[in-house]
């Protein structure tokens, strides 16, 4: 799943986020005809893509996992191609959310999510046992195509789409930089992954499964937070309220914060033992409990920075600055890349582990400080709250 997420990560959750202040206060008519340009653009250009990625598999994913045997290798190359599937739906599933979170229709796009996930699950449970590991890279890409088919409503009426609107070039402008610099310094996940295949056996599997259990809380924080954030933030910034968007923006940041700090608190004195109720499944032993904690600890401030930073992101993508965190991310990836190869020589999984919590953590800080420098609204004193600012962002 490595290259098709890094793929998503670096497109289509970049596309996303400018889309969404795009689309917002914008007219329905206007809204409906920009959100098919880009549903088809994304749609032709991913499709694309995942079929030069599948054809071209066989030579670069065996340069991605030099530790694993032969048969591993053509494995993970099997499952990369189902995957690529999944990236294409993926995608046009994210312009489908930037249009519904731009309505501020939240509860919808999450709605049809949870669909998809519980349907795709129920496949997995039947599929799992009689077909093995392919049977939960079909499942994945399966979600993600029922994701996409039944948000299908939120595109209305299909018109021809215009390719040389306003808003393409609107939104090419913000991505052009950020789709280059963002490609480079997002690239951390594969050289974990080239790493720790080279670790003992199942380093990686541990060190992917603690990153998942803290994305899926990350995830559902983000969720209920970052998409109407972002949305708000973007409405409030065109209108000129620089007073409420500083007061929202501190006010949500303040809270996800806290609540960070709190769930980590909580894992610190119980997650061991919630971890051992994993000794029930599989091949999953004892001395995985103890380490996948001991990673879990270690990637706490992967946890709390890269969802503080979501909020930060977000501040930046609604009033179109799309420069300032790209840039501060490649920084920190030129600092943190030699000393995660240095620590993962000295002390393996868990030396990664501390390193990306520390990567995490002063990106974070980077962007707090440059945010509060940069003249924008979050630079500015704080005078009084109009009627916007008070009313806040109801979570």
């Amino acid at each position: 799943m490595t290259v098709p997420q890094l793929i998503l990560s670096v497109i289509s959750s970049s596309l996303t986020s400018v889309l969404v202040p795009l689309f917002a206060g914008k007219s329905a008519e206007q809204s409906h005809h920009d959100a098919w340009v880009f549903f088809v653009l994304v749609g032709g250009s991913f499709s694309l893509f995942a079929l030069l990625l599948h054809l071209t598999a066989p030579w670069w994913v065996p340069l991605l996992v030099p530790g694993f045997s032969r048969v591993g290798q053509l494995l993970t190359i099997q499952l990369t191609c189902i995957q690529l599937i999944g990236m294409v739906f993926t995608a046009l599933s994210g312009v489908q959310s930037a249009v519904y979170n731009a309505r501020q229709q939240f509860l919808h796009a999450e709605l049809f999510s949870t669909l998809s996930i519980v349907v795709s699950l129920l496949l997995l449970i039947w599929a799992l046992p009689r077909f093995g590991i392919v049977a939960a890279a079909w499942s994945t890409a399966l979600r993600y195509t029922i994701q996409a088919a039944v948000m299908m409503p939120v595109m209305g009426k299909f018109v021809m789409p215009n390719f040389k609107a306003p808003a393409l070039q609107d939104a090419w402008r913000r991505l052009k930089n950020l789709l280059i610099v963002t490609t480079f310094y997002k690239t951390e996940p594969l050289i974990d992954r080239y790493l720790l295949s080279m670790s003992e056996a199942g380093s990686l599997s541990i060190f992917y499964l603690g990153q998942q259990i803290y994305g899926t809380i990350n995830t559902v924080l983000a969720k209920a937070v970052v998409a109407p954030l972002i949305t708000h933030l973007s409405v409030l910034h065109k209108s000129g309220d620089k007073s409420g968007y500083r007061i929202l923006y501190r006010k949500i940041l303040l809270r996800t914060i806290l609540t960070a700090f709190l769930i980590m608190a909580l894992f610190s004195l119980i997650g061991k033992f919630l971890i051992g109720i994993l000794v029930e499944w599989g091949a999953f032993r004892t001395n995985n409990v103890s380490l996948l904690w001991l990673v879990m600890l270690g990637l706490s401030g992967f946890f709390v920075g890269g969802l503080g930073g979501q909020i930060t992101t977000s501040a930046y993508y609604a009033r179109g600055d799309t420069r300032t965190p790209t840039i501060l991310g490649i920084a920190c990836f030129m600092l943190f890349i030699p000393l995660k190869i240095i620590a993962f020589y000295f002390w393996g999984v868990l030396g990664i582990a501390i390193v990306t919590s520390v990567y995490y953590v002063t990106s974070f800080l980077f962007q707090i400080v440059y945010l509060r420098k940069a003249p924008g609204p979050c630079s500015l004193n704080l005078s009084s709250s109009t009627n916007k600012a008070s009313q806040g962002m109801r979570i």
